[in-house]
C-alpha cells in the first residue's frame, strides 16, 4: 500500500509540476512578446520617419467577405483608412444577395478617391470557399504586393505600412500577424474571446518563444505575387482546411522566411449561443488535431487549472496534500490568472468583469478537445465537411 501511495504522489506531482511549468512558461512568452513588440515598434517608428512614402510599393489588399458579420462597417472601414500612398482594396463576395454588398457600397460611396474593386463571383474552386473567393477576386488585384485579411480584422491608420515593410526584403516569403479576440457582449461571445486571447495565442507565443515559425494567420497574410506564383498559386490550397498553415508551408518550402510581425491585430468575436461556440471551437481543435497529430494528445498539459486540479486530487487521495502541492496549484492559478489579465489591460470594460467565467472556460475547452477526437467532421459558414489526415476538405451532402 505504501508503494501505491508513493507512486500516485510521483504522479500528482507530475501533473501539478507539468500544469504548473506551462501555465509560468506561457506567461512569459506573453511577457517577453510585448517587451519586445514596444521595443521593435519603437526602432521600427524611428526607421519610418528617415524613410520617404515614395520608397513604399503599393500595395492591393483582398478582403473575402461573406455575410454582414457584427460590426462589418466599422471593421471594413479601418482598412479604407490607411496612412499609405498608394493601395488598393479588393472586395470579393459570392452572391448578389449576400448582406456584405450593401455595406461595402457604403464604403465606395464614403470613399470616392480610394480604389474600391468588388467582385461578385460564384466560381467555386474546391471546397474552401474563402480561398475559392480570393482565387476570383486575384484577377483584379493590380498590385504585386498582396494583403490578404478576414473580414472581422480591425486595424489602425499603420496597419499596411508595419506589415508590409519586411516584404521588401527578398530573403522574406510571407508576413503574418498575432491577434487579439475582441467580443461582443454576451456571454458565448466572452468565452470564446478568452479561448483566443488566453489559450491559443499564448500557447502560439510560447512555440515562438522557443524557435517555432510554422505560425501563419488568416487574418493578416501579405505575400508578394510572384511567391504566391511559385508555389503554385491559390490553387495549391484550395481545399485545405488550414489553407494558411499551409501557405506558410509552401513558403518555407522555396527557402524563404516567414515574419511574424510586431503589428497586433483585433479581431471581433461574435457567438450567438452555446452551440455556435461549441462548433467553432470543434473545427479549430480538429484542425489543430490535423496539423499536430501526434502532439495534439497531449496538449491537454495547456488547460491549466483542471490538469492542476485533477493533480491535487490524485495528492489527496493518496496522502494528506503537502504544502508543495498546494505550492504548485498556487503557481498554475497564479500564472493562469496573469494570462488573463494580461490582455484584459486593453478592453474598455472593467478588468475583472470576467473572471467568474475562468472556471466555465477551463471545463469548456477541455470538453471540445474531448469531442475533438470523436469525429473528422467540421461544420464552416453552415455547411459541413469532412476532413482527411491530410487537410483536405471534402463537402457532405
Amino acid at each position: 500500500m505504501a508503494v501505491v501511495h508513493l507512486l500516485a504522489s510521483a504522479i500528482a506531482f507530475a501533473i501539478l509540476g507539468a500544469a504548473a511549468l506551462y501555465a509560468v512558461l506561457a506567461l512569459t512568452a506573453v511577457l517577453v512578446w510585448k517587451r519586445q513588440r514596444i521595443d521593435r515598434a519603437t526602432g521600427d517608428d524611428r526607421a519610418t520617419a528617415d524613410r520617404p512614402s515614395c520608397s513604399r510599393p503599393p500595395v492591393t489588399i483582398l478582403k473575402p467577405l461573406c455575410g454582414a458579420e457584427p460590426g462589418l462597417y466599422e471593421h471594413l472601414r479601418t482598412f479604407c483608412r490607411q496612412q499609405y500612398p498608394d493601395y488598393q482594396i479588393v472586395f470579393g463576395v459570392r452572391d448578389t444577395n449576400d448582406p456584405a454588398c450593401a455595406v461595402v457600397e457604403r464604403l465606395i460611396a464614403e470613399f470616392p478617391s480610394l480604389p474600391i474593386d468588388f467582385v461578385v463571383d460564384p466560381n467555386l474552386h474546391g471546397n474552401n470557399y474563402k480561398t475559392s473567393n480570393l482565387m476570383n477576386m486575384l484577377p483584379h488585384a493590380r498590385h504585386d504586393f498582396l494583403v490578404m485579411a478576414d473580414s472581422d480584422a480591425s486595424v489602425g491608420p499603420d496597419y499596411l505600412v508595419a506589415v508590409t515593410a519586411p516584404l521588401r526584403d527578398p530573403g522574406v516569403g510571407l508576413v503574418t500577424c498575432l491577434y487579439h479576440g475582441v467580443p461582443t457582449p454576451l456571454i458565448w461571445s466572452r468565452l470564446g474571446a478568452m479561448y483566443i486571447n488566453e489559450w491559443y495565442m499564448p500557447a502560439i507565443l510560447l512555440a515562438w518563444l522557443f524557435g517555432h515559425q510554422g505560425y501563419t494567420s488568416g487574418q493578416t497574410l501579405c505575400v508578394r505575387r510572384d511567391t504566391l506564383l511559385l508555389i503554385g498559386g491559390l490553387e495549391a490550397v484550395e481545399s485545405q482546411l488550414a489553407e494558411d498553415y499551409r501557405l506558410g508551408q509552401l513558403v518555407r518550402d522555396l527557402g524563404l522566411r516567414i515574419v511574424l510581425s510586431r503589428y497586433m491585430v483585433e479581431g471581433e468575436h461574435h457567438e450567438a449561443n452555446l452551440d455556435s461556440l461549441s462548433r467553432h471551437e470543434l473545427r479549430w481543435m480538429r484542425t489543430i488535431r490535423m496539423l499536430r497529430p501526434r502532439s495534439f494528445r497531449f496538449i491537454f498539459i495547456s488547460f491549466n487549472l483542471p490538469v492542476a486540479a485533477i493533480g491535487l486530487a490524485v495528492w489527496s487521495v493518496a496522502s494528506s496534500v503537502s504544502m508543495l502541492a498546494w505550492a504548485l496549484f498556487g503557481v498554475t492559478v497564479i500564472a493562469r490568472l496573469g494570462l488573463h489579465f494580461m490582455h484584459r489591460l486593453r478592453d474598455a470594460r472593467s478588468v475583472l468583469a470576467d473572471v467568474w467565467l475562468l472556471p466555465v472556460r477551463e471545463v469548456l475547452i477541455c470538453w471540445v478537445w474531448i469531442r475533438s477526437f470523436l469525429s473528422s467532421r467540421v461544420t464552416w459558414r453552415g455547411n459541413e465537411f469532412d476532413v482527411d489526415t491530410a487537410g483536405f476538405l471534402r463537402k457532405l451532402s
